[in-house]
């Protein structure tokens, strides 16, 4: 497992882009995201989660395994592993929960660039403005957006008004390149920084999920670099397949569609096993299957689905 790993990481390097930032790709087993930001403590580019439990909110995300190693319990090595083997990438199911809070609850995966300093939770800040902005290739049930941190200080700054860009929902493999000037704050404090001003300062880059109270489903972040680093273009993983394949599938009700004749389609839970699957198929009946988020495989094709 280690040799795999030093040699996905040396592999990686060609999708590098000018900048430096090594695009990141799930399927290939490599727990650090290189940002050539780091510190010299060295702990950037390691993936964490976030909530909205600290003002009253009960939103959470569940894994398909448990996080933690020798290290660290909230660490995310065993994600990855399990999520490269089915989907490629970091993998979860979420449900949103307002409690008291007096806007939408949300969470959220994200990592430093720089990382934080011995002693400190308080993570550094970079000057990111060489790499132009960011590229992303995800799966997710609901509108989502990727968010510049600016760190514990930063974010009170500027009134946690901190600068984004949409992400569309997207059920199957989406890359999009996104330049920091369409990062735009939402408007709600007076602090004046956007993508740009941001990127010179910028601590953290986050996937947040934030809707209304009650929502579910799934998501899935398969590839991460600097702008026009190649996301979803990473190796043989199930990520790249999926943007190479223009099959998609359709759920209605219990009813799955593929529009044309699939070879071989398989359904598969968040435990990695497979609980359906079926030969020369053009659609499948789901009816049988418990509620909850499944990955369907076929032709190159991993897509999830929420079964309700």
């Amino acid at each position: 497992m280690m040799n795999k790993k030093i040699l996905t990481a040396t592999a990686a390097l060609a999708a590098a882009s000018a900048f430096g930032f090594v695009t990141w790709n799930g399927s290939e087993g490599v727990y650090k995201i290189d940002t050539e930001l780091d510190s010299a403590n060295g702990n950037g580019g390691y993936w964490f989660t976030y909530g909205d439990d600290a003002d009253g909110g009960a939103s959470k995300i569940e894994w398909p395994v448990e996080p933690g190693n020798e290290y660290a319990d909230d660490a995310m090595d065993p994600i990855i592993d399990y999520c490269g083997g089915v989907c490629g990438g970091v993998c979860g199911t979420f449900s949103l929960n307002k409690g008291t809070l007096t806007y939408e609850p949300f969470v959220g995966i994200g990592f430093n660039l720089a990382g934080v300093p011995e002693g400190s939770t308080a993570a550094d800040q970079a000057d990111a403005s060489a790499m132009g902005g960011v590229c992303i290739t995800y799966t997710v049930d609901v509108a989502a957006s990727f968010e510049m941190g600016l760190g514990d200080a930063g974010d009170a700054e500027i009134g946690y008004d901190n600068p984004a860009a949409s992400l569309a929902k997207a059920t199957s493999a989406k890359t999009v390149d996104l330049e920091w000037s369409t990062f735009k704050k939402a408007g709600w404090s007076s602090g004046k920084i956007a993508g740009v001003e941001a990127a010179k300062k910028l601590a953290a880059l986050k996937f947040k999920i934030q809707a209304k109270d009650g929502t579910t489903g799934g998501f899935n972040i398969m590839s991460v670099g600097a702008y026009q680093g190649g996301c979803g273009n990473g190796g043989d993983g199930i990520a790249a397949k999926a943007m190479q394949s223009s099959l998609k599938a359709q759920l209605s009700g219990r009813t799955l569609s593929f529009g044309k004749s699939v070879a071989k389609a398989e359904i598969v839970n968040l435990q990695g096993q497979v609980v359906m699957a079926a030969s020369s198929v053009k659609t499948m009946d789901l009816s049988k299957l418990q509620a909850g988020v499944y990955m369907v495989r076929a032709m190159g094709l991993s897509q999830q689905i929420m079964l309700k």
